[in-house]
């Protein structure tokens, strides 16, 4: 009996399930990807992890999200963005093949043309403000979560604390996530959305 209900709890829809519906959803999540820790964790060193370049947050993606869940890899009657398209969100989001990335995986979740989807990420994205320690940090430095939460905070004053999560990769910055209604405003993140990292952790400067 209990090898029946494992299989059967194996097989239950999980995120990203093949029925999720292009446009059906309740919230956005934006993430904010800290590219010094990504560089270093990936070893990369073109693109957006080109020396000399200083680039501290970037747009990971704008990702739909339900009360409990997000869909993932929808079905979509629009248009595939052109190389194009993908390569002017590199300047936002680090890359083109991460743009193409989180269309595939994301974007088409959200039920709109590409090009809406991309102007709707930039547009989020302008809702957010990085505060300034953050925009201009020139040295590594070793923060707890919370005083990069309460930065984020003071500097987005309609920003509540059950609308932002910090994650940690390694005991190093990974992501800041904001949660956003569909209208692109602040809204409380869902408790599946909420992760924040515990304790303190390295924030290394853009090199």
């Amino acid at each position: 009996m209990r090898t029946l209900a494992l299989l059967a709890a194996l097989l239950l829809p999980g995120p990203g399930h093949a029925q999720d519906v292009a446009g059906r959803f309740d919230y956005y999540l934006l993430s904010l990807s800290w590219s010094p820790s990504w560089c270093q964790a990936e070893g990369e060193a073109e693109g957006q992890c080109a020396p000399g370049r200083r680039i501290g947050f970037v747009v990971h993606g704008l990702w739909p999200q339900y009360e409990r869940g997000w869909p993932q890899d929808c079905r979509s009657a629009a248009r595939d963005p052109s190389q194009r398209e993908t390569r002017a969100m590199a300047d936002l989001m680090g890359s083109p093949g991460l743009t193409w990335y989180q269309w595939k995986k994301h974007g088409r979740c959200a039920g709109l043309a590409a090009s809406d989807y991309f102007a709707l990420t930039r547009e989020a994205a302008k809702t957010i403000v990085i505060p300034e320690p953050l925009r201009r940090l020139g040295r590594d430095v070793t923060l707890p979560a919370t005083v990069v939460e309460d930065a984020f905070i003071a500097a987005n004053p309609g920003l509540s604390r059950d609308a932002i999560t910090v994650t940690c990769r390694d005991r190093a910055l990974q992501e800041v996530r904001i949660c956003l209604t569909r209208e692109l405003e602040p809204r409380s993140c869902a408790p599946d959305a909420r992760r924040d990292c515990s304790g303190s952790f390295l924030v290394s400067a853009p090199r």
